[in-house]
């Protein structure tokens, strides 16, 4: 029986949901249970409802889910194997846009019901999308002809949030967005992040007050001697600073309900989140996987026809006048060359779903354990898409830059021969637009771009010539290998790159444990949790 339960809305493939389910009490109990997750898309309701099912064995899958991934064939009927686990996630996992349906039908009596269950001890989580607050949505904003910011729902989602809070009058909360939620705005006036706040410390008539907590571990510590309120600055988290293989700078706001609040010492508020000064990156948790071989598009798409496809791109690269600097374009020339001629002494090519699983040997153990998992022959969801031929020499050349000069090379680094016939090759405005990730640090942030093309999420082994897979993007995200997305491809990429990285919520949710138990800690009680070890 968890100490806690938790509703988590806009909650997507469930990535907060996972690594809040991992925090453990000292009696081996988890400390926080999902009561009720709310996911508007088919595909992440999809995926989101298959792990509250698995959930319900208490971290021991069933054998059949692994003959399921490892052998493929049809998924089979959970409902009918397991009716009442099958029940149990349904219950748990709702299919519902929020802010359409009357929540009269069926919400409030449900977050009502979790209320009364928990007996009060309740956590609500989640993110509102950010399409609104992102720079990139609200650039796509400004050139629609007649936008008016304030008659965007979107802006206002976060209310359903709000709405939901008030409901529930939870213990604390966690909610998630974009850092762009700092400096977004209603028409040039009021600061969307200003209105956030205010309404999360529960400045209106009737609804409960809550403390705001900043886990940055970054926040200033110079506090104002009368207030330990931090600023909208404070909240925003580095997941790279938490083990997270991926520079991923997201607004993580938690409160507190006031009433709890007033019984721990401020220093347990004001310093919860310590930083864990870990450097996982691409190569951690890339190499080691099986390889794969780009698809092509728009050809014949045969491991013959790709090798020699990819002979040719190779060959141009080895042999193009890069512009940089002598030593370093020698350096370039040799390192492509010996990738060339390694690629011609190849007796095989890879197959686009090769089987497998793998993962580097410098992959800090910890993180290693909480991605990998022994049952697993293969890797759900480790499949390549097609890329057109002209895209593969980019792909080598981004790759084999980035090994020679740690860095992803601009377009403005990119020889005339490579040039895509792209209008704004040379405005600047696309100067990652064929963006590598580079193994010796952390990736750049995992989007739902993604979903689009693979120009931004290039392979840093230039030996496979492709985008990164949906399960080499779930690995930068910290998805644990068994954690299967539903959908098609497509759809897949999208789940991947809206959610939390689970990781990054189980640190977040170990800090709020920590605060709830604060008081009896101070007390001299013993804590109802053991303190999760830092990934290592």
């Amino acid at each position: 029986m968890s100490a806690y339960s938790v509703v988590d809305i806009f909650a997507g493939p469930g990535g907060l949901a996972e690594g809040f389910s991992s925090v453990r009490r000292e009696d081996g109990n988890p400390a926080f249970g999902l009561a009720l997750s709310i996911e508007k898309e088919a595909a992440a309701h999809s995926t989101l409802q298959l792990r509250a099912f698995l959930r319900q064995f208490d971290g021991t899958f069933p054998d059949c889910y692994y003959d399921f991934i490892n052998e493929g064939g049809e998924e089979p009927n959970w409902a009918a194997l397991f009716p009442d686990q099958w029940t149990a996630a349904s219950r748990e996992a709702w299919q519902l846009e929020l802010g359409k349906e009357d929540p009269e039908f069926r919400l409030n009596a449900r977050i009502d019901e979790v209320r009364e269950e928990a007996n009060g001890n309740t956590v609500l989580i989640g993110g509102p999308p950010c399409q609104a607050y992102s720079l990139v949505g609200r650039a796509r904003n400004q050139g629609k002809e007649g936008y008016i910011a304030s008659k965007d729902k979107r802006h206002f989602l976060y209310q359903e949030y709000i709405r939901i809070l008030d409901r529930l009058r939870p213990a604390a909360f966690v909610m998630e967005n974009v850092k762009g939620m700092l400096s977004s705005s209603v028409d040039g006036e009021n600061k969307i992040i200003d209105m956030v706040l205010d309404d999360l410390r529960g400045e209106r008539r009737g609804s409960e007050r809550y403390r705001l907590i900043a886990l940055s571990p970054h926040r200033r510590r110079q506090l104002d001697l009368d207030s330990f309120e931090p600023r909208a600055s404070d909240f925003v988290i580095r997941a790279e600073d938490f083990g997270v293989p991926q520079a991923r700078h997201r607004v993580i706001v938690v409160g507190l309900r006031e009433d709890l609040a007033a019984g721990i010492p401020e220093h347990a508020l004001s310093d919860v989140m310590v930083r864990h000064n870990l450097a996982a990156t691409v190569g951690h948790v890339i190499d080691g996987m099986p390889k794969l071989r780009s698809g092509l598009s728009r050809r014949t798409d045969t491991a013959e026809e790709w090798r020699q496809v990819v002979t040719d791109a190779m060959t141009l690269v080895a042999d193009i006048e890069t512009g940089l600097p002598d030593d370093q374009h020698a350096a370039f020339a040799r390192r492509a060359m010996r990738h060339l001629t390694a690629f011609r002494a190849q007796n095989s090519v890879p197959d686009r779903n090769a089987t497998g699983t793998g993962i580097s040997d410098a992959c800090p153990r910890d993180l290693r354990d909480w991605l990998t998992d022994d049952r697993l022959k293969t890797l759900p969801n480790h499949v390549t898409r097609s890329h057109m031929t002209s895209d593969l020499a980019r792909y080598f050349f981004a790759a084999v830059f980035a090994e020679v000069l740690g860095k992803s090379p601009k377009a403005s680094d990119f020889p005339e021969e490579l040039a895509p016939q792209h209008r704004n090759w040379s405005s600047g405005k696309f100067a990652d637009r064929f963006r590598v990730q580079v193994s010796g640090g952390p990736s750049t942030t995992v989007t739902s771009h993604i979903s689009k093309d693979g120009h931004y999420f290039i392979h840093p082994d230039p030996m496979q010539c492709r985008s990164l897979s949906v399960r080499e993007a779930a690995r930068l995200q910290t998805f644990p290998d068994n954690y299967l997305f539903k959908g098609n491809r497509t759809e897949q990429y999208v789940q991947v790159g809206n959610a939390v990285p689970p990781l990054l919520a189980r640190w977040i949710g170990d800090a709020l444990w920590t605060i709830l138990n604060a008081q009896d800690s101070e007390q001299g009680r013993t804590p109802k949790t053991r303190r999760l070890g830092h990934v290592a």
